[in-house]
């Protein structure tokens, strides 16, 4: 019979080679402080654009680990708008996707504050504003009961299922988010921050103290704490983004340390690698960021219409595909007529330029800044 680490006598007394850490750690550490000189060498509207887009890409691919594809201009329009950043026209976004943008703002900008039942509750209950989770009713703002039965982490066909995981009784959650709530509060200044959001995520995650929405909310929980680790509520890298990458391993890192012992040494440096990684791909982002605002401010003396800017503004994000102008009309919405005459008034001042001929429709792409 499958043991979990939670069911060890001296849980939760977790332990790991520090020597195996040391160097990746610094590393790590490394990489987020040049990556917070180069945000902070930027102007305000560059690091608002930045802080905006990282969060955007950090609720939806929290969301998509779980399985749940959100509205991308829902959420980036949410974030903008409690931010108060200006970028146009804001789409109305449902109940839902409030809710995973409140828990993603409340972690990250007030990231300093205690966590506590209450606050925790408050996130569970903005995720599952209908007291559902899909079709199926559950406890909101409250941790789960017995009534369902053992919390188990399933995958396969009905009658073959095979259990990754099942989290300890709900008649122990109280004593165990007491335990992991003091944790988390206590300054311990022999335990590097960064550490401590790996470990969170893995502490949380094991107990899984809720019906739904454990794991989103223990990236949160991670979130927070990385915020902590460089004392600021801007974000400019998206542990979730990489997460969704590596969703795999992943799942498989969580399910190996689950089972084993107390030693977590290889979950801890599988973090940091995530991390790592993350921190790198922010540097690709920013790249874009920055490339976006000289573009614009090359073309400020250019008039444009509402649809051009749409589609440059698109291009600029990263297009998916090429533009031809069959996808000029069903992005803004128009005939292939005024399609063809947007296209050709760019392509006439040099905004666009024709790619090489190929294929059964004309391709075109962005003029390269000098």
């Amino acid at each position: 019979m499958t043991r979990y680490i939670h069911e060890l006598s001296e849980w939760p007394a977790f332990r790991w080679n520090d020597a195996a850490l040391t160097q990746r750690l610094a590393a790590v550490r490394h990489r987020q402080g040049r990556l917070l000189g180069r945000m902070e060498a930027l102007g305000f509207d560059l690091r608002a654009e930045a802080a905006l887009t990282i969060l955007t890409e950090d609720a939806l691919k929290s969301s998509e680990i779980e399985g749940e594809v959100l509205d991308k201009a829902q959420v980036r329009s949410s974030i903008a708008r409690r931010l108060g950043v200006d970028i146009g026209a804001l789409t109305p976004a449902d109940r839902h996707v409030e809710g995973v943008v409140d828990m993603l703002l409340d972690a990250t900008q007030r990231y300093a504050e205690p966590l506590t039942n209450e606050r925790l509750f408050a996130w569970h209950g903005a995720l599952f504003p209908t007291g559902r989770s899909g079709l199926s009713k559950i406890t909101v703002g409250a941790w789960r009961d017995a009534s369902a039965g053992p919390m188990q982490v399933v995958s396969g066909p009905l009658g073959r299922e095979h259990v990754h995981y099942e989290a300890p009784e709900a008649v122990r959650l109280n004593t165990e988010m007491a335990a992991f709530l003091q944790w988390f509060a206590a300054d311990t200044p022999s335990l590097d921050a960064v550490l401590k959001a790996a470990i969170a995520h893995l502490w949380f995650i094991t107990i899984h103290p809720f019906d739904d929405g454990n794991g989103r909310i223990a990236r949160a929980i991670a979130d927070m704490a990385l915020a902590r680790s460089e004392q600021s509520a801007q974000r400019f890298y998206s542990m979730s983004a990489q997460i969704r990458l590596e969703r795999t391993a992943y799942y498989h890192r969580l399910e190996f340390t689950q089972k084993g012992d107390l030693d977590i040494t290889d979950w801890l440096v599988w973090f940091l690698a995530c991390l790592d990684s993350a921190i790198a791909n922010a540097d690709a982002m920013l790249s874009r960021i920055i490339h976006k605002a000289r573009f614009w401010e090359a073309m400020a003396n250019q008039p444009l219409n509402e649809r051009q800017r749409k589609v440059i503004n698109k291009m600029l994000d990263g297009l998916e595909g090429t533009l031809t102008s069959s996808k000029w009309a069903k992005l803004t919405h128009t005939s292939p007529d005024t399609a063809l005459r947007d296209i050709s008034d760019l392509v006439a001042r040099d905004v666009l330029v024709k790619d090489p001929a190929g294929g059964r429709s004309t391709r075109y792409s962005l003029r390269t800044l000098p």
